[in-house]
C-alpha cells in the first residue's frame, strides 16, 4: 500500500517571462585571504557546497565585508551555484550570511519554492546548454535571459505547497532508509562477528555460474525476463533466461551482492554478473548466505585483481569462506535479517513512490 497524495487542481493561465523581469540579482565576493582580520568573524561565510545548509564552516568579520566584494543575503533569499562542481544548484537561504563570487542571489516576489521547482525541472537542459570544459559555468547574465512559465502568485502558492509536502515526505523517508540501514549493518555486525561454526568455499555450497553477454539484436528478440548485470540490478525484461528465481548475483566488479526475488521468474545473467546456483538447502539457508555475502562486501571487492577496470576471477569466487553454524541458527538469522530488509525495502518504495509523483506533476505542468 504505497501512499499516494491527491494533486491539487491547477488553472492554465501561464505566461512566460524572463528572470530579468520579475527578479533582482547580485552576487559577493571573498574578502583577501592573506588578511588575517577579515575571517574567524560573526558572519557566516556561505559557499556554494552550502547552499542547503543551516550553517557555514566559515565566518568574516565586518571589516572583511567592508573589504570585499562580499555581499549579505536574508533567509528565504533564492541563491544559486554560478560555476563549478556545484553549478546550477540552487536553494532557498536558511541563514543570515554573505556570499562569495561563486554564488547568485536571486529576489523576487514571486513564489520563491516555485522557482526552485522549476529550475530544478530545467537544469540538466540549462547546464548542458552552458557547459564548458566539462563542468557547468552559468552568470548572471545567462540567468537573467532564461525564460519560464509562471502563474499567478496564488497558483504559485498552491504549486509550491504541494510540492514542500513531497518533498518533506521525501526527506522523511531518507531518514527512515538511513535508520533501517544502519541497523542492517549493526545487526549483521554483531551477528557475524561472534558467530561459531566452520568456514566453508563457497564452491562446496552452490554452483558459481558467469553469466552471457547479449548484443542489442539478441535483446531485441527477446521479452519478459529480468536481465541482471554489473550492478546486479533489474535493467529490463526478456524471454531468454539462463538462471533461476531466488538466487544469488553477484556482479563481476563485486560492489554489489543481492538475493534475487523474484517469485517464481527466472532472469538472464548478463556478462558483468556470477550467479550462486544449485544452492544446497539440505545445510545451507540461500538467505542466510545472502545476508552473510551482503556483510561481507567489502572481502568481496578485496577479491578484484587487474588494473583499470579491475574484476573478480571464478576461481577467486569459488575459494571465498563462509561461517556455516547450524540450520538452527541460519534460519534465525535469515529471518531476523530479512524482516528488516523488507521494512527497508518498504520505505524504499514509499519513497519512490513520492519521487515519482513529484517528478510527474512537474513534467506534466506547463512549466
Amino acid at each position: 500500500n504505497v501512499p499516494h497524495l491527491r494533486f491539487p487542481e491547477f488553472t492554465e493561465e501561464w505566461r512566460k517571462y524572463k528572470l530579468s523581469e520579475i527578479c533582482s540579482f547580485f552576487s559577493g565576493g571573498t574578502p583577501s585571504s592573506s588578511k588575517k582580520e577579515y575571517y574567524d568573524g560573526s558572519i557566516p561565510f556561505i559557499r556554494s557546497g552550502e547552499l542547503h545548509e543551516d550553517q557555514t564552516e566559515l565566518f568574516i568579520t565586518e571589516d572583511g565585508l567592508k573589504n570585499s566584494a562580499a555581499k549579505m543575503v536574508e533567509v528565504g533569499d533564492l541563491l544559486l551555484a554560478l560555476y563549478g562542481a556545484t553549478s546550477g544548484d540552487i536553494a532557498i537561504s536558511k541563514i543570515n550570511g554573505a556570499i562569495n563570487q561563486a554564488i547568485l542571489c536571486i529576489r523576487t516576489e514571486q513564489h520563491k519554492k516555485f522557482i526552485e521547482s522549476i529550475w530544478y525541472k530545467h537544469v540538466g537542459k540549462l547546464l548542458q546548454t552552458y557547459l564548458q570544459g566539462g563542468q557547468g559555468n552559468l552568470s548572471a547574465d545567462i540567468v537573467k535571459n532564461i525564460s519560464f512559465y509562471f502563474a499567478a502568485i496564488e497558483e504559485q502558492k498552491k504549486l509550491a505547497e504541494f510540492i514542500a509536502l513531497l518533498d518533506e515526505r521525501i526527506a522523511t523517508q531518507n531518514k527512515i532508509i538511513e535508520k533501517l540501514e544502519t541497523l542492517i549493518k549493526a545487526l549483521s555486525a554483531t551477528i557475524f562477528n561472534s558467530l561459531q561454526g566452520p568456514l566453508i568455499l563457497l564452491s562446496k555450497v552452490a554452483s558459481i555460474k558467469k553469466g552471457q553477454q547479449l548484443n542489442g539484436t539478441e535483446l531485441e528478440e527477446c521479452g519478459r525476463y529480468y536481465v541482471m548485470n554489473g550492478g546486479v540490478v533489474p535493467s529490463g525484461y526478456y524471454d531468454e533466461y539462463n538462471t533461476e528465481a531466488n538466487t544469488i548475483s553477484i556482479s563481476e566488479g563485486g560492489n554489489s551482492c543481492g538475493y534475487v526475488q523474484f517469485n517464481t521468474l527466472p532472469f538472464w545473467s548478463g556478462g558483468h554478473c556470477y550467479t550462486l546456483c544449485d544452492i544446497k538447502n539440505e545445510f545451507i539457508n540461500p538467505k542466510y548466505l545472502y545476508h552473510y555475502l551482503k556483510y561481507k562486501e567489502q572481502n568481496i571487492m578485496a577479491l578484484r585483481i587487474g588494473s583499470g577496470l579491475p574484476n573478480i576471477q571464478k576461481k577467486a569466487l569459488e575459494r571465498f569462506g563462509v561461517k556455516l553454524p547450524d540450520m538452527t541458527m541460519q534460519n534465525r538469522i535469515a529471518i531476523a535479517l530479512d524482516t528488516i530488509t523488507k521494512k527497508f525495502d518498504v520505505e524504499n518504495r514509499i519513497k519512490k513512490s513520492y519521487q515519482a509523483q513529484k517528478s510527474y506533476l512537474l513534467s506534466n505542468l506547463f512549466i
